[in-house]
């Protein structure tokens, strides 16, 4: 029986996006090949759904506890297809990992105030930023993660992609353009990012 002063349950739907996100830029190249990033994710959440109990704090305490399952199930899929029964070195790259993407799609809204409610406006926009990211069609999504989640440059993205660089930039255009287009739809930042 729900109380006046029960907190709404976690919006697991809403955390998939950026999950996703952060799945794609983690999970090894030779081993996104082999496990597709929404299985990992799906495996993500079906812990955090069954250990949702233990879940303490806002929303920022609910997205480092997710980025510690999900990089749990990610070190998971790599011991799958290793053999490695334990490796501790692993966990701590995975989970490093995962929080320096969050760290990047945090700095893509950054801000130059770090207020409580600066933060939290922020944390919000990292939702529909990684909401808006699986919007993008395949090709500018890849684009767009690949140079400014990664850092790689536009040769690079074009070496990966087998496309030109002037086809690459295109794509980034298109890609940011869409981003911030639906950023000022939804009244989130309008900073720019990129």
């Amino acid at each position: 029986m729900s109380g006046p002063t029960d907190p709404a349950p976690p919006d697991w739907e809403g955390d998939r996006s950026y999950l996703m996100v952060l799945a794609r830029l983690r999970l090894p190249p030779w081993l996104a090949t082999k496990v597709d990033a929404s299985d990992v994710v799906q495996q993500a959440l079906l812990q955090a759904h069954a250990h949702g109990d233990q879940l303490r704090g806002g929303d920022a305490a609910r997205r480092a506890w997710l980025r510690q399952i999900l990089g749990n199930a990610i070190t998971d899929a790599v011991r799958r297809f290793t053999g490695a029964a334990r490796a501790a070195a692993l966990e701590r790259s995975i989970r490093a990992g995962l929080d320096e993407s969050s760290q990047r799609l945090d700095a893509l809204l950054a801000a130059n105030q770090s207020t409580p409610s600066v933060r939290a406006g922020r944390l919000e926009d990292m939702v529909k930023l990684t909401q808006a990211l699986a919007a993008l069609p395949e090709d500018q999504r890849t684009a767009v993660e690949l140079k400014h989640l990664h850092g790689w440059t536009v040769e690079q993205v074009a070496r990966h992609m087998g496309r030109s660089k002037e086809a690459v930039g295109g794509l980034l255009r298109r890609g940011m353009r869409a981003l911030r287009d639906g950023f000022a739809a939804d009244g989130g930042s309008d900073g720019d990012a990129g």
